[in-house]
């Protein structure tokens, strides 16, 4: 495994000094102050730790102090203690015109030897009927969770 160097400045220690001893700030954060301050190789450093020390003393694995030095060499001071940010965008399978489709056929009778619908025959039917290309029982179950939990808020009564 490559082994990486942490050299911070004397600002950047003062400021991870400062992190770690004053503030409200995320446990993860002040885990990875920690760690970067103990691995620093820098002139300003007084007493290095061994990544074994740090590991028993902050009870973590010796995995995670190596992508925080990781992060930190690569990516920078920021990356190594907030982490990356993940920018995951999923385009959306299914829009109102299947839900309703979908409604529609979970309240209409069910097959031939079934007493009512199954998620997974509602699944796989609506796949035969060509309503889309394939989807989950799970996703059919939260389309119509979310359906019935919108039928019941507009009940006439």
């Amino acid at each position: 495994m490559k082994k990486y160097n942490v050299t911070l400045t004397k600002d950047e220690r003062n400021s991870l000094t400062a992190l770690t001893s004053k503030g409200n700030y995320k446990s993860q954060k002040i885990l990875n102050a920690l760690i970067l301050l103990g691995c620093d190789k820098g002139e300003y450093q007084t007493n290095r730790s061994t990544n074994d020390e740090m590991s028993r003393i902050l009870n973590i694995s010796m995995r995670k102090i190596d992508r925080v030095k990781k992060r930190f060499v690569l990516e920078g001071i920021e990356v190594a203690l907030n982490g990356i940010k993940r920018n995951r965008t999923y385009d959306k399978k299914t829009d109102d015109d299947f839900e309703a489709k979908l409604v529609a056929l979970s309240c209409s009778e069910p097959p031939e030897g079934f007493a009512r619908w199954s998620l997974r025959l509602l699944a796989d039917r609506v796949v035969e009927l060509n309503y889309i290309e394939s989807i989950s029982h799970e996703s059919v179950r939260r389309i119509l969770k979310r359906t019935r939990s919108n039928l019941n808020d507009k009940r006439v009564e």
